[in-house]
């Protein structure tokens, strides 16, 4: 386990990132006390252990995960929580708990068996990952932790294919956005059943919004719900209690039990559409920076990620690379920490100089640099992106008053131009682009320049729908007409929850939405509501 940091570790990594003296003149006397006063020095772990055999009810209300297959190796996830929606899980805050994990080519757990002992420390609220290494690639496992005599349920993943196998298939699902009220995860029970070899979850795994108690609503009986919740997530413990009220949903618990997850963040994880260290509410950005900083920790802690992207303060290195075989190389990123503020004041905007502007950027200078090498050496068939936000253009109207997403590639129209650049400069074949973030589905043909209706095809970007974000949504919302008309290299949209389903062979990618009819009641079915394939070497959507 990493050398744990408290808050106050945070607050001086923060101030690191802009400097002493402007975080300590502009964040007031709280901080200013927390550096004055003799506290532990980071990397102090808790010493005292508790007892397993004393944890009298089961510690594992939150499931299992599993995250970021590599070839010979996985990553185990749980975290200890009796009592989840309490800040301390339950436990003893200053005590550490040891875990024993078992893996197993079985789920009866009689052939390959490993097993060891790690610690839940109370410094990451008993969390608990694993890296299990030296297994074969390309192979299915079954895992499981104990506490005592408390058993988790079973989990299930997989190992990546070996560097330079030639894979013949793979087949992946996208998720997205799930606002715990408003609806139930009824799109992650039915993910649970399908046959996949990862999931990826493209943000807002959590929103920081409110809840209120009394509400009568999808998950709980007015009442029902602790008034912790009735507020917006601001420190730590906000952030680690808004996890624990996710992840003790069944359904959730059931998808991430069944398969594999890369995550990567949106927005809702910290707050509603910052860019970089600028906060929507327009407060300091040293101040936001404290914010961003338990907003990462907690994700990180609750998260199946691996050690590397542990964060230090506000900062926190997301993006990352994953091959599987030669048949797919994804390059995970990071559209949020990384930004320019959003132009115009954000929102949907007639499009301005500003777009246009190259000193304004999406990823930041150094990930952008990252992905374009990453793109000169992939020898893979197909070059997976997945990220946040809508990558094509999307205006509003097919008139010239239209207006265009200042939060998406739309908004920073040269940082786009420069990623399609570098693609096209690398030579890389089979460009394509996983997206959340909208609440509907799409599947659109991404253009050379979007500025020019003649630009060839270079790629494809699949739009994933949220899991219950919008509540029921509709197979054609009201804009349907209309946004089809205005962007003609969309292909397909639809405003019902659920996910989407991509299949990928050495010669063809599939794309399936899968939808349900309805989260606001529970057991909706779930249907294919539209197919797509893109061929390789031949560029663009066409239906299945």
């Amino acid at each position: 386990m990493p050398a744990a940091l408290t808050y106050v570790d945070e607050l001086r990594a923060a101030a690191r990132h802009l400097g002493r003296r402007r975080f300590l003149t502009t964040t007031g006397a709280a901080a200013a006390l927390a550096f004055a006063v003799n506290l532990p020095a980071a990397g102090a772990l808790a010493a005292a252990e508790l007892d397993p055999r004393r944890i009298t009810s089961d510690p594992f209300t939150l499931g299992v995960a599993s995250g970021d297959p590599l070839p010979e190796s996985v990553l185990l996830w749980t975290r200890l929580a009796p009592r989840p929606y309490e800040p301390s899980g339950g436990l003893p805050t200053g005590l550490r708990v040891a875990v024993v994990w078992e893996l197993a080519q079985d789920e009866r757990f009689t052939r390959g068996v490993r097993r060891g002992t790690v610690t839940a420390h109370p410094e990451f609220a008993h969390t608990v990952r694993v890296e299990v290494g030296g297994l074969a690639p390309g192979s299915g496992w079954f895992y499981r932790f104990r506490a005592g005599s408390w058993v988790s349920r079973v989990g299930r993943t997989r190992t990546a294919p070996a560097p330079g196998a030639r894979n013949t298939r793979l087949k992946l699902a996208a998720v997205s956005c799930q606002a715990y009220p408003d609806g139930y995860f009824t799109a992650h029970r039915h993910l649970a059943r399908e046959d996949l070899d990862v999931v990826f979850h493209l943000g807002d795994y959590i929103y920081e919004y409110p809840i209120d108690s009394t509400a009568a609503d999808r998950h709980y009986k007015p009442g029902t719900i602790p008034a912790v919740f009735n507020r917006e997530t601001f420190t730590l413990d906000d952030y680690r209690l808004r996890y624990a009220l996710y992840k003790s949903d069944p359904d959730l618990i059931a998808a991430h039990a069944a398969h594999p997850f890369v995550v990567t963040w949106d927005d809702h994880e910290a707050e509603d559409n910052y860019a970089g260290a600028v906060s929507q509410e327009n407060v300091p950005p040293e101040e936001f920076l404290i914010r961003r900083a338990a907003a990462y920790r907690a994700y990180w802690e609750n998260q199946p990620l691996r050690v590397p992207q542990q964060p230090t303060g506000p900062d926190m290195r997301l993006y990352r690379r994953l091959s599987f075989g030669t048949l797919a190389q994804f390059d995970i990123l990071d559209t949020r920490q990384y930004r320019s503020d959003q132009a115009y004041g954000d929102g949907w905007q007639s499009p301005g100089p500003l777009i246009d502007d190259p000193r304004r950027t999406l990823t930041g200078a150094a990930q952008e640099r990252w992905l374009i090498d990453g793109w000169r050496h992939s020898r893979a068939r197909w070059n997976v992106v997945p990220q946040q936000v809508m990558f094509a253009e999307r205006r509003t109207l097919p008139t010239a008053n239209y207006k265009l997403n200042m939060d998406g590639w739309d908004g920073y129209r040269a940082s786009r131009q420069r990623i399609l650049a570098g693609a096209a400069a690398t030579g890389i074949q089979n460009l394509l682009v996983l997206t959340g973030d909208v609440h509907v589905a799409f599947a659109c043909d991404i253009k050379a320049d979007f500025r020019d209706r003649a630009s060839r095809t270079v790629g494809s970007e699949i739009v994933t729908t949220s899991i219950s974000s919008g509540r029921d949504g509709a197979d054609k919302p009201g804009n349907h007409a209309t946004l089809l008309q205005a962007n003609p290299h969309m292909k397909f949209y639809n405003g019902r929850r659920g996910y989407v389903t991509v299949t990928l062979a050495p010669d063809s990618a599939r794309a399936d939405f899968r939808t349900v009819s309805a989260v606001t009641t529970p057991g909706a079915p779930v249907r294919t509501a539209a197919s797509f394939v893109t061929r390789a070497g031949r560029p663009g959507l066409i239906p299945a």
